[in-house]
């Protein structure tokens, strides 16, 4: 039997847990002090959480070998586990001020609500909602399709971590075998589940503000995915570095479009307050606003392969078009104000 050997450091801890002293020890302690105090209360805290929060999330992932024992962990699982143990650590320190005879087993009534506490500080981090709750906004907008509002929680879950898919932008093989469990159609694809996230992603896009604060910009906090090149290919001369977006090329050309439908909606709001002619107000309000558009957000494409310009350019050229534009205008505006 393999005896564990008690080390000053350890003695240290458990004396202070005991008389209720560790975390206002901690909190003055010098970083020498600090760090022995951490050297001892790792080997305690990591197989506590391994065994009651890590192990049972690889097992819900299907990670057979990474939930077999710590050694054997992928990278990015194993980052997770360490980012647990952190977090309980960091509450250790700060929340041991009553007496504590049992450490392990305080260290367990505590997991919870610190590794929740410092995974919803980590997702502020990062921008993404602390909380992940569904606006009831969207959930009309999906009509109460179960599966969807299922997928709404997971994207909005997935943007805020800092797990990547490999080369895609979303786990659509786990969210495949997702579908067909709560769906029972077997026949779920991946084509399926990317159309189904497009439904999402469009009804979270009808608020243009908040898509790109809480699922924009926390996904654009990802480590962009890195698709392997073979050699033959990555040193043949000539060869133009293409980057791997984070986005499609149609979300790009949406949200330029919603901000400028959101500066042109403005202007007409102040142009018709001011007693402009309506139909004289919103023809040039068309033509300020996306006849002048510069091509910048098509910087990444290649010339003459761009659509956002040339698409706008023709519209407002038609005649009929800007007709029926000043009449959908007139009527939102008419709503609205």
């Amino acid at each position: 039997m393999q005896v564990r050997t008690i080390s000053y450091g350890d003695s240290l801890l458990r004396e202070l847990a005991a008389s209720g002293r560790l975390a206002d020890y901690y909190e003055t302690a010098a970083p020498a002090a600090r760090q022995q105090l951490h050297r001892a209360a790792f080997p305690i805290v990591g197989p506590i959480v391994f065994q009651r929060i890590t192990r049972r999330i690889e097992l819900k992932r299907g990670h057979v070998g990474c939930a077999s024992s710590i050694e054997r962990m992928e990278p990015e699982c194993r980052d997770r586990h360490h980012d647990d143990v952190e977090a309980v650590l960091f509450d250790m320190f700060r929340k041991a001020r009553v007496p504590v005879t049992n450490l392990e087993g305080w260290v367990v009534g505590r997991l919870n609500a610190a590794t929740v506490d410092a995974h919803r500080r980590r997702r502020g981090e990062r921008g993404a909602l602390q909380k992940v709750r569904v606006p009831q906004w969207v959930l009309k907008g999906l009509d109460g399709d179960a599966w969807l509002m299922i997928l709404a929680y997971e994207l909005l879950t997935w943007v805020g971590v800092s797990a990547t898919a490999g080369t895609d932008l979303w786990p659509i093989d786990a969210w495949v075998e997702r579908r067909a469990r709560e769906t029972g159609d077997h026949q779920s694809d991946e084509r399926t589940v990317r159309q189904d996230i497009e439904t999402v992603l469009a009804v979270m896009r009808k608020r243009p503000r908040w898509y790109g604060e809480y699922v924009e910009r926390p996904l654009g906090r990802k480590q962009a995915p890195v698709r392997a090149v073979p050699a033959a290919l990555r040193d043949a001369p000539g060869r133009p570095e293409r980057p791997l977006p984070l986005v499609e090329r149609h979300d790009i050309d949406e949200s330029c479009l919603l901000n400028l439908a959101a500066l042109a909606v403005d202007a007409l709001r102040r142009r018709l307050r001011r007693g402009e002619d309506p139909h004289a107000a919103v023809a040039e309000v068309m033509h300020l606003v996306f006849g002048e558009l510069t091509g910048a957000d098509e910087l990444d494409l290649v010339p003459g392969t761009g659509s956002l310009t040339t698409q706008a350019a023709d519209l407002i050229a038609d005649a009929a078009t800007v007709e029926r534009v000043v009449a959908m205008a007139l009527e939102y505006l008419g709503r609205t104000d």
